[in-house]
């Protein structure tokens, strides 16, 4: 179908209920659509994914690559570790408020923004329907929500609140069909699967469940074509083993699963260095680079990244 440009798609002359109950839509701005159609009583729409199209000097289309911000929120607050399951040992730093920090990103010109609710699964805790809805009254870009979604009703709720994607890891893992039943109910580029993966061999990357903590002894290039046979519209992989120590992602994995699919793939775990960033969307041909460390700490903005990747060559959507 033809990509058109949906600047009046959030009116609330064309949609009065839709936007009524979803209110972030009468200020966030929706980038673009391939088709229009409204689902469950117009309550949602289905939209393209959120990438920027821009030209280069020929006047090609180019799928610009993303900048997203990622925030895990433990009890209420953004924390960070150096790696998986530190929530439960006390061992995690608390950075902030989750909307403060949404804020600053937004206004630096992030991409996305992503909202991991890091002990949601290990403890069945709900997610954090009041960010969300305090992020998307003003914040700007799309937001992602992550962590203890095992519904569609779940999801459903999240989206309501403000959401523009959802993230499902473990619950995917458990019951591959929410994905399907995801996709069907509010359209694939709404649902993202995040993949943990840790190599566990010579050329071998198993995936994990629960925050990293469960082995599933699944390989995490057939598990991520599977979720997309299933209807995933993008795929987030972060790497187990360089997740919070900022010395690079891993390039390997990440290029075999961006090569194995069809749709968007995040690379997540690993970034200390502006090189690190370009590396991993050109050699490890990510589509995106999700970061935590290196922007909550101040040590660089969501700017300096675009900067720096537009010196190498690499699209980016200009702040």
């Amino acid at each position: 179908m033809p990509v058109v440009l949906c600047e009046t798609l959030y009116s609330q002359v064309l949609f009065p209920k839709f936007v009524a109950e979803n209110r972030f839509l009468k200020k966030k701005p929706v980038l673009l659509c391939d088709y229009m159609t409204s689902i469950d009583d117009s309550r949602f729409l289905r939209l393209s994914s959120f990438a920027s199209p821009y030209s280069n000097r020929f006047n090609t289309p180019v799928i610009a690559k993303r900048v997203i911000p990622c925030l895990d929120v433990h009890d209420g607050q953004v924390t960070r570790g150096v790696q998986f399951g530190q929530a439960e040992k006390g061992e995690l730093r608390n950075v902030g408020d989750p909307v403060q920090l949404a804020l600053r990103y937004n206004e630096q010109g992030a991409d996305e923004m992503v909202f991991f609710d890091i002990t949601a699964s290990a403890h069945g805790r709900a997610t954090m329907v009041e960010v969300i809805e305090r992020a998307a009254d003003q914040c700007f870009m799309p937001l992602t929500v992550g962590g203890g979604l095992r519904s569609v009703d779940d999801m459903y709720t999240m989206l309501r609140a403000g959401a523009d994607k959802i993230s499902i890891n473990s619950s995917a893992l458990a019951n591959p069909d929410l994905i399907r039943a995801g996709a069907e109910k509010f359209g694939s580029q709404c649902i993202v699967v995040s993949i943990d993966a840790k190599k566990v061999a010579p050329d071998q990357w198993q995936v994990f469940s629960h925050g990293g903590r469960k082995p599933t002894g699944l390989d995490a290039v057939e598990w991520s074509k599977r979720a997309v046979s299933l209807g995933a519209g993008e795929i987030v992989l972060n790497s187990i083993d360089a997740d919070g120590t900022k010395a690079g992602f891993d390039l390997e994995i990440t290029r075999r699963v961006s090569e194995s699919v069809s749709v968007p793939v995040v690379a997540s775990g690993g970034a200390g260095k502006l090189e690190h960033m370009a590396s991993v969307l050109l050699d490890g041909k990510a589509d995106a680079v999700l970061a935590a460390s290196i922007f909550h700490f101040g040590e660089y903005t969501v700017g300096d990244v675009k900067k720096y990747l537009a010196a190498r060559g690499i699209s980016v959507r200009q702040v």
